[in-house]
């Protein structure tokens, strides 16, 4: 058995997803989480900012909640050359993009390809940034830089399959797990490629017709502006799928809010940096050392696919 390569992947790039409300999003990341409305090619899309980058999130109007794409970024084109060698070699069709589709994008340069639960992976180098000043409505600021956007957990039906792609062929390092059944046969895998403790899990889930999520993670730089977040979105209606606490993983002060779509928004802060000269892989037998009551939520869409 063969170890895994080192990564490519510097960290998460974007995520662009397909909504039917996306009204109801705007309200979520700009009026509630306090994103700030960045730019992009859709005149009816949504975009938010949080850093230099245009945006980071890109929220697209559609006839169904689907994820389009998850966007991963590399140093370089030497760097994207070999990431497309090893997805190429792996037996996965690689789509190199046009210069005016990766344009749309706002990189230099980007491919795409679907990974083995069916969701679109774009890698890149050169995203375009805006030095404007970010201004945002609550004066948050995000912790992004060399540990990327955030974390997103993807469902899968094929999991054993998925696991193997992203370790052995773009070559994430194992972040620990923790067990969905008493024999230890289910796992949430955790994934990272950088010192943020994951920007990636890998959760098992019944075949669904459209890509799915289960969350997208970001993090901010102090207790009060998610305190403050959590007051806006209860004030909004929003549902509060996993109450303030903290995880026994990356240890972020979080809590989860459930977005147009069927999918969570983990919103947090104070995670965990991990130096891999010492780090090792470990196993989690509780998701919290305190809160994260998830009683009162509803089903998310990944693991009820049919609803919605």
């Amino acid at each position: 058995m063969t170890e895994p390569p080192s990564t490519e992947l510097r960290g998460l790039g974007y995520l662009r997803v397909q909504s039917q409300d996306v009204a109801r999003w705007r309200e979520l990341l700009i009026d509630g989480l306090g994103m700030a409305v960045g730019s992009g090619p859709d005149r009816d899309g949504l975009y938010a900012r949080i850093d230099e980058r245009r945006a980071r999130i890109a929220v697209l109007p559609g006839a169904s909640d689907r994820a389009l794409a998850v966007g991963w970024e590399v140093r370089d084109e030497f760097a994207l050359r070999r990431v497309r060698k090893a997805v190429e070699e792996s037996g996965r069709t690689v789509e190199v993009l046009s210069r005016k589709e990766s344009a749309y994008l706002d990189v230099e340069q980007a491919i795409a390809f679907d990974d083995p639960a069916g969701t679109r992976l774009e890698v890149f180098f050169g995203p375009v940034l805006d030095h404007s000043p970010l201004v945002t409505p609550f004066a948050g600021r995000w912790v992004t830089g060399e540990h990327g956007l955030g974390h997103v957990v993807l469902p899968s039906a094929k999991f054993a399959e998925s696991y193997d792609f992203y370790t052995r062929v773009l070559g994430f390092l194992p972040r620990g797990s923790i067990r969905l059944d008493d024999e230890g046969l289910s796992r949430v895998r955790f994934l990272g490629i950088n010192r943020r403790h994951h920007s990636l899990a890998l959760c098992p889930a019944p075949p669904t017709a459209e890509p799915g999520l289960v969350h997208l993670m970001t993090e901010v730089d102090t207790l009060d502006a998610v305190g403050r977040a959590l007051d806006r979105v209860n004030r909004q209606k929003f549902s509060i799928s996993s109450t303030l606490g903290r995880h026994t993983n990356d240890k972020m002060i979080s809590f989860y809010v459930r977005a147009p779509g069927g999918w969570d928004l983990e919103f947090g802060t104070d995670g965990m940096l991990v130096d891999e000269r010492y780090y090792t892989s470990e196993e989690i037998t509780a998701d919290a050392y305190w809160g994260h009551d998830q009683s009162g939520a509803e089903p998310l869409k990944a693991f009820n696919p049919t609803a919605g």
